[in-house]
This record gives C-alpha cells, structure tokens and sequence, in this order.
C-alpha cells in the first residue's frame, strides 16, 4: 500500500541526513522533493503546494532538540500535516436509527457490491441484525452476486426480481426490515459506467424516500484523481456522508486518499484491502500517516487480532499449553485465525520497519498453503501428539503432501521451537528469569 509514495518520502527527508539544524535552504530542498512525491502520487497540484507550505512554515524556526535530528522533526511534521490532510481523526459510522439504513453509491465496476457484504459482515459484529437490498435492478448479475455474498455471510438479502423500480424495493425492503426484526438495512443501488443525469436523478430519488442515516460513496482508489473528481460530483448532488476507498491492495498510487478530504470535504469512512470479506478497516488518518511515513500501524493490526480473537477459544488452548498438549489442530486453528485478518505482505506492512524490508518481496495469500498441506496429511492420532511422528512416519507424510522430508523436518523443529516458546511465556517464573538473564547479559555487554 502506497509503496512508492513511501520510498519517494523517505528519500525526500534524505536530504536533512547529518544536518544539525533546520534551515530555509535544506527545509525547501526537502519539501520540493515532498511535493514532487505527492504529484507522483496523483495529488492535485493545489493539494500539494498547500501541504508543502504548511509543512514548511511549521519547520522553519523550530529549535531541534538535541534528541531529535532535524530529519526526525521534519517527519513529525509531515505525518502531522498528512493526517490532518486526510481529515485529522477517524469520522466513525453512524449507526442510529431503527432500523438503521445506509445507502451504497458509486461507479459500475468500484466495488460498491462486495462493499456492501463487507460492510453489512462490519455492522453484524456491532451488534446488529443486518439486511442486504438488491436495488441495482440493470446489472443482471447484480442481485446474484449480492445473495451469493448473502449466503456465504449467512445474512439475508432482500430482492424483488420482477420489480424494476428501486425506489419501491428500497422502501419494501426497510418495511420488511421492520417487520421482521431487523435493525440495519444496506441498500446496494445500480452504478453506471460513466456519472448522467438518470443516475443522479435516481439515487436522489432512493435518498429522498428512505432518509438513510449514512449514503456513502464508493470509488476505486486506483482511478487517482478521477475518483476525486467522481467524488465531487456525487457529492454536490446527493452530499454524501462519507467515502469509500476500495482496492487500496492494489497498485494504487495515493492520490484519491490523500486529497479527497481536502477537495470534497467530506470523511473517508473506510477501506477496502482485498477480497476477502473480513478485508475492511475503518479509515484513520493518523494511522495512515504513518503507514504511508514507514512507521507501520501496530494498533490496525491489533484490532484485526481482536477481532479474530475468541475467548472462550483463547483460554481452552491456554489449558492446553499449561499441560503440554498443544498439538497440530490447534496449531491449524492459529493459521486460520491469521489468514481471516487479510492479506499477509499488508499484515506484515503494519509492524515498523517490516514493510520497507518487505517491499520487493512478493507474499502470496497461500502462504500457509505447504503446511496446510503437510499437517493435513498427518493421522488424527500424529496431529494430536506430534511425539510419536518418527523417522517412517515422516516420510509418509512428507509423500502424501507432495514436500521432501526436509520441509516436513522444518515444520516439525518450528513446531516444537513454537510450542516450547508458548508454554515458556504461561510460565511466570520462566518468563521473569529469561527477563533477567537477558538484562544481565545487556549489562554485561555496556
């Protein structure tokens, strides 16, 4: 995720390496070369001029602390300026009303339909019973690709496939809502493949007779500053409450999430990273700042862990540690968990420092797909107790999941290096003296 613009900051910021203050000259060699990022990134040129200057008006004049490195101070700066850029805090959804109704808009092709499971997969974690409305009454797809993504959630989708008025079927699907208990309607409504008058005329229609609580618009954010421009225009005529950026995954330059805010003014509410339905974040500037700066987003990756995180689940397999019976279904059950928090070269991208190492190498969403395989190949009995997987037993394994013994070897010593590190860390008294061993050896070495 803005791989590019990441790499052209840091080599901008390059420029105050081994300089010990901040100067008029050294700050405008630095922020020319941060407006020419931006412009790369298909920022307008308004956009990043004003940025530069704001930027360049808070550096000069500062006092560097001796701690802090006119390279350090400059950065702070920027990633300050990013965040308010992008709109300053996270703007939230709102979820009042009963039921609560949001409406979907957008260009054909953006994403809005795979959104709409998302967001209702969003919305059902905060507590509420979700039903998905098939308004696009054009696309013949459209109300099959939403019940598909119905099915595979296990939510509802409401649709009426002889109607072809979506100002009824929005407003009959809210009347069902009522009716049978549902307390959030998404209403996923037709796009077109270029913005016209019927479009417009119609949303507005479907805005008008159902009053939603949210109409978020949905762009593809590798379409730059067109979908800014796109943003706009949905927004003067339907003022829209909020943004969607999809396919952040992608190959996508930055410039539509760092400018929207700035030329639309109005929020980006959420994410899109990749196809997976659990593949949306809510959007916070600050913490993207930071992803676009190279400081990562550890709190991003931590909410994803929450919210895979099972309680009931955690302290079963703490039981188990604590009497050394973690075996490979459970060890299965953890890459589960980790491959429902998305992709993994993103996941990676959140730790500080990791996604720069990264940035060449390619992460493959099957990852985990080589040791699937050689743990599925395993009998029940192996999978429970690993102990009994002798030098035979290695080599059948080994065959029936298409690796050489080598693999299987490396997976077995990870295994068991893994499982002596889980139980060491539910041992207090280990864990402390292991903390002590290695503050005595860091004195050793002062």
């Amino acid at each position: 995720m803005f791989e590019n613009l990441s790499d052209k900051l840091e080599r901008a910021f390059k420029v105050l390496k081994g300089q010990g203050q901040i100067t008029e000259i050294n700050v405008a060699e630095t922020m020319k070369e941060v407006r020419r990022a931006l412009l790369d990134a298909d920022v307008n040129f308004k956009t990043a001029k004003d940025f530069t200057d704001r930027v360049k008006a808070k550096a000069l004049g500062q006092n560097v602390l001796t701690s802090v490195s006119p390279g350090q101070l400059l950065t702070k700066i920027t990633n300050d300026e990013l965040a308010e850029l992008m709109g300053g805090k996270n703007a939230g959804i709102n979820l009042g009303g009963n039921p609560t109704v949001v409406l979907m808009s957008g260009l054909q092709g953006s994403g809005k339909t795979t959104f709409s499971g998302k967001l209702a997969n969003y919305i059902r974690k905060k507590g509420k019973r979700v039903l998905l409305t098939a308004a696009d009454v054009y696309r013949p797809a459209a109300i099959d690709q939403l019940e598909t993504l119905g099915k595979q959630l296990d939510i509802t989708v409401y649709s009426e496939r002889e109607n072809k008025d979506p100002v009824s079927i929005a407003k009959n699907a809210i009347a069902y809502a009522k009716q049978h208990g549902f307390t959030a309607v998404i209403i996923d409504t037709a796009g077109r493949l270029a913005i016209d008058e019927k479009m417009m005329d119609e949303i507005a229609a479907i805005k008008k007779a159902v009053d939603p609580q949210e109409t978020l618009f949905v762009v593809d954010a590798m379409t730059g500053q067109d979908a800014v421009n796109t943003a706009k225009a949905f927004n003067d005529r339907l003022n829209v409450d909020g943004v969607v950026l999809t396919k952040l995954d992608g190959d996508t330059r930055g410039g539509a999430a760092l400018t929207i805010r700035s030329v639309v003014d109005k929020p980006i509410k959420f994410i899109g990273t990749g196809e997976k339905m659990e593949a949306l974040d809510e959007f916070h500037p600050d913490r993207m700042a930071g992803r676009i700066l190279g400081m990562g987003d550890v709190v991003s990756l931590v909410e994803r862990a929450q919210e895979q995180f099972d309680e009931k689940q955690a302290r079963a397999l703490n039981k188990k540690i604590a009497k050394d019976q973690f075996g490979f279904d459970d060890f299965l059950e953890q890459i589960a968990q980790i491959k429902k928090m998305g992709n993994m070269k993103d996941l990676m991208g959140m730790i500080p420092g990791v996604g720069k190492a990264l940035k060449n190498i390619d992460i493959p969403d099957d990852a985990f797909k080589g040791i699937e395989a050689i743990i599925k190949s395993m009998t029940p009995e192996e999978r429970k107790s690993p102990s009994v997987i002798n030098g035979s037993r290695r080599a059948r394994i080994a065959k029936g999941s298409g690796n050489n013994i080598e693999a299987v070897n490396k997976l077995m010593k990870q295994f068991d290096e893994t499982r002596k590190m889980m139980k060491m860390m539910g041992d207090k008294s280990k864990m402390q003296a292991m903390m002590q061993r290695m503050q005595q050896a860091q004195g050793m070495r002062r």
